[in-house]
Parts: structure tokens; C-alpha cells; sequence
């Protein structure tokens, strides 16, 4: 192929549209009319060339209407991938978003149940806070009644001890004051 063909070839945009018009087509070519002058071409060779030349032609419109079929489906493929792509591009987008929207939701989320978590947190420490001094005031209270109680039993002792000693005290006074007839009566100054 010379380059201008491939040139012609690869860039289908400079082709005509099919529905041209030729001025000559194969059959013109191999039923020629010429008129006749002295000393004109061999006619023989005229034809055999035109006869060549019509094949050659025609091979080459047969190519490029098969060219033609071929861009045309070359080109629905090319747009068949072109929304394709367009597809995927709005699919990744999509997935993009989604996912963006997914991360951006777990992050709320998890701020959320952080916040309640703390919050929970807050309230028990509270919670063992207030028990801890409602404890710390009930020992205070038990120490006191405690005290009392001690202070309560000691002074019972001591009052029992006193009474005792008062009873054993009455107890020897009464000896002491019973008269014995041997005996004088003596009284003892404390």
C-alpha cells in the first residue's frame, strides 16, 4: 500500500459518504464509448487497460464499502466501550460515595457510641462516688455509735464496779456493825 492509501485508510473521516454519486463506475469503464480519430490508441490495448483498470476499481469500491462496514462497527463498538467507561466511571463514583458516606457514618457512629460510652462511664463513676461517701458515712456513724456504745458499756462497768464496791463496802460496814460482845466498838475516821 503506498502511503497516501494508508493515510486515506487510517483516517476514515476524510472518506466521502457512501451514498455519493460516481461519474464512473466499473461498467463504464469496460463498455467505454470513444469516438473514432486518425491515428487514435490501439484499441485492443485501450480496452485490455480499461478492463483492468474496471476490475482494479472495482476491487477498490468493494474494499471500501467493506472499510466503511467495518468503521461503522468499529465506531458502535467504540461507543458501546465509551458508555462503558462512562458507566464505570459513574459506578466507581457511585461506589466512591458510598463508600466515602459509609466511612463518614462509622466515624459518626462510633463518636456517638463513644460519647454514650463516656457518658456511661461519667454516671458510674458518680455512681461509685456518691456509694463510696454514703460508705465512708456510715463508718463515720458506726464509729461514733461505737463510741457511745463504748463509752455506753464503760460507764456501765464503772457503774457496776461502783456498785459493786458500794456492796461490798455496805457489806463491811454491816460486819463492822454487828456488835460482838468481846469487842468495843471502834469507829474509824477516814
Amino acid at each position: 500500500m503506498k502511503s497516501e492509501d494508508h493515510a486515506h485508510v487510517t483516517d476514515v473521516r476524510r472518506l466521502p459518504p457512501p451514498e455519493r454519486h460516481l461519474t464512473v463506475t466499473p461498467l463504464d469503464m469496460r463498455q467505454p464509448r470513444f469516438g473514432t480519430a486518425m491515428r487514435g490508441f490501439d484499441r485492443q490495448e485501450v480496452t485490455a487497460f480499461l478492463e483492468e483498470a474496471a476490475t482494479d476499481y472495482e476491487s477498490a469500491l468493494r474494499e471500501n464499502d467493506r472499510l466503511r462496514g467495518e468503521i461503522v462497527r468499529l465506531e458502535a463498538s467504540l461507543n458501546q466501550f465509551r458508555e462503558l467507561e462512562g458507566s464505570l466511571k459513574s459506578t466507581l463514583m457511585s461506589a466512591q460515595k458510598v463508600a466515602d458516606d459509609m466511612r463518614e457514618n462509622a466515624a459518626q457512629e462510633a463518636a456517638r457510641i463513644l460519647r454514650e460510652a463516656e457518658g456511661r462511664a461519667d454516671l458510674l463513676v458518680q455512681k461509685a462516688q456518691a456509694r463510696q461517701e454514703d460508705i465512708e458515712r456510715e463508718i463515720d456513724g458506726l464509729r461514733l455509735k461505737r463510741r457511745e456504745v463504748e463509752t455506753n458499756i464503760e460507764a456501765a462497768i464503772s457503774a457496776l464496779h461502783n456498785t459493786l464496791d458500794f456492796i461490798r463496802e455496805q457489806e463491811r460496814r454491816e460486819r463492822e456493825n454487828r456488835v460482838v460482845p468481846h469487842r468495843p466498838h471502834v469507829v474509824h475516821t477516814a
